[in-house]
């Protein structure tokens, strides 16, 4: 009955926060699939005139919306181009581009007229192209005017079947979930719940506290977002002082160093070779206390057990607890079996961190599998982000959330 109460509660929620319901029209709520074979997290998006829909992959660090917009069934009548002398043209460059450089550019008639040149990147692929040509249409049912970067085709190797582009949600002032934030006047918060099925992404206002379900996001801690020394590093990141495994601080032979970043298109925690040998280390050391059996490992992953034997319990596979401390060991980020272990097989499960190599461009990413159903918050307004405990020790699942 309590878990019935709950799961009515966390839609009533999403009601009253989402565009999509009548009352409130300061956010907006997307759903979100997560591809089986590529573990890539996807939204629908409708755009055009006439209107098409579309699967796009999220991109937390992604600073633009880009689509292969040849492969729209009919050219949409709305779609209007980007001129290179434009001020939009300069903004969507950003650091890019000197603005003395476009400036005396705008002397040469030629170039007046041409469109508007943006580089686009499959953050996945890691290809990246430089001649996609920014365009404006109206977006998400014809209710907002987006601009948007029309690219390749062959832009969208390595992306989900039936995938057209990806979603960017970064800060950058191009980006979607910046766009709609501007479109809507609301306030700069994005709001993710992802799963192993559905889940949402929300952008803009959340429940009042005296909603129902709003104890949901009373529920969240709150830790800074750390800015990027590195202005090609736009992902979300947070700072993590030290980890413990069980309770037990582990001992990393090098500093941590820099933010843990937050992806949604890396689909694993991936950690510095050195920083990635300490935590197995420790980890097995904790399983094996558990008595927990060292199997081989199954690639990508470095260490793998025996499934039998291992209990089950509320958040999981009862399996050391992982704990990532944040800006103080009062504040940390539980990490328990659900997110934790990835079953292969009907026999073996593995620990769902990987090695990220000897000189990654970040130390740590924490991917989207330890994200799964867990409320996740970035609040651009106070350079925050909120995270819950796993919604599994309320007996529910992001697949819970509807738009």
């Amino acid at each position: 009955m309590a878990s019935s109460s709950l799961f009515l509660s966390l839609s009533l929620t999403l009601c009253l926060v989402s565009s999509l319901c009548y009352a409130h029209k300061s956010s907006l709520t997307l759903p979100v699939t997560k591809d089986d074979s590529t573990h890539q997290y996807l939204t629908t998006l409708s755009y055009g005139t006439p209107v098409e829909s579309a699967k796009f992959v999220l991109d937390l660090g992604g600073s633009i919306l880009w689509a292969d917009c040849a492969s729209r069934t009919t050219p949409s009548s709305t779609l209007a181009p980007i001129f290179h002398r434009s001020i939009r043209c300069l903004t969507a460059k950003g650091p890019e581009i000197e603005t003395h450089r476009w400036l005396s550019s705008l002397a040469n008639p030629i170039d007046q007229d041409q469109p508007c040149q943006i580089p686009a990147e499959n953050s996945i692929s890691g290809k990246r192209v430089t001649e996609g040509e920014l365009v404006e249409d109206l977006v998400i049912n014809r209710s907002h005017e987006l601009l948007f970067t029309c690219s390749p085709t062959l832009l969208l190797n390595g992306l989900a079947t039936g995938a057209k582009g990806m979603v960017g949600l970064d800060r950058s002032r191009t980006s979607f979930s910046s766009q709609v934030f501007h479109s809507l006047g609301t306030q700069r918060k994005i709001t993710l719940c992802l799963s192993s099925s559905s889940g949402i992404v929300q952008f803009g206002n959340v429940a009042h506290e005296s909603q129902p379900g709003s104890e949901i996001f009373r529920s969240l801690t709150f830790t800074p977002l750390v800015a990027n020394q590195d202005q090609t590093q736009t992902h979300p990141s947070i700072n993590v002082n030290s980890v413990k495994i069980n309770g037990k601080k582990v001992s990393f032979d090098t500093p941590l160093g820099g933010g843990a970043q937050l992806s949604t298109v890396v689909p694993y925690t991936t950690l510095q070779t050195s920083i990635y040998a300490n935590f197995e280390s420790a980890y097995l050391k904790a399983a094996s206390s558990m008595s927990m059996k060292r199997v081989d490992p199954v690639s990508p992953f470095g260490l793998c057990f025996e499934s039998n034997g291992v209990g089950s319990s509320q958040v999981g596979p009862n399996v050391p607890v992982i704990d990532l401390v944040l800006q103080s060991e009062m504040v940390k980020w539980s990490i328990h079996g659900r997110n934790s272990m990835v079953q292969v097989n009907d026999d073996v499960m593995c620990l769902g961190f990987v090695d990220g190599g000897e000189n990654p461009r970040n130390p740590i990413v924490i991917g989207g599998y330890q994200l799964e159903d867990v409320l996740v918050q970035i609040d651009f307004d106070t350079s925050m982000v909120g995270f819950s405990p796993s919604l599994l020790t309320k007996h529910a699942t992001c697949s819970h959330f509807k738009p």
